[in-house]
């Protein structure tokens, strides 16, 4: 068995709907995941599952979540080593582990390029610096996510599929995925 990180890019279904974590369990369960487990309430699953080409995982969990929810939802997986692996690329560690709250990574499911960052560069007006590892966008903000100019330039159409995480989800998955 191997060890999978699913990261679903919203749990918000409606007014007042949000996805239950035990509901995504059953559901990853009834999908033959083994172990699913959840951290924190905001739609990041670890299951166990035979060695498995990641969209062969990432379509049957977006159609169940259809199913069983009654809305599209993108979900980003990556395996366990996949996700160790992201966790120790953070290239703004020692701001991360000051306030966790300003460092976050846009996990996406293609590759960005370098020229993302040419692209994105124009909105970081309040000191905010970008890095590509291995295709993932890392954002260290200088202040609150929510107020910079560049996470609303950010999007689905400009990037491509993909979801943001800050650094103490990326560090409790990691460890999730240790224990």
């Amino acid at each position: 068995m191997n060890s999978y990180v699913a990261l679903l890019y919203s749990i918000v279904l409606g007014p007042g709907r949000r996805v239950v974590m035990a509901d995504l369990k059953r559901m990853a369960e009834g999908l033959g995941f083994r172990e699913p487990r959840t951290l924190v309430a905001t739609g990041n699953l670890i299951f166990q599952f035979g060695q498995t080409p990641i969209p062969d995982l990432e379509t049957p969990l977006e159609q169940a979540f259809l199913e069983t929810f009654g809305r599209h939802v993108d979900i980003i997986v990556r395996s366990g080593a996949g996700w160790r692996a992201l966790a120790a690329s953070n290239p703004f560690h020692e701001e991360g582990e000051k306030d966790a709250t300003q460092v976050h990574v846009r996990v996406m499911r293609e590759p960005l390029t370098e020229a993302v960052l040419a692209d994105l560069q124009c909105y970081c007006v309040a000191g905010e610096r970008l890095a590509i590892i291995d295709g993932d966008l890392w954002v260290h903000f200088q202040g609150k996510a929510s107020e910079s100019k560049l996470l609303g330039a950010m999007t689905t159409k400009r990037l491509g599929i993909g979801t943001f995480r800050n650094w103490n989800t990326v560090k409790g998955l990691a460890d999730m995925l240790q224990g």
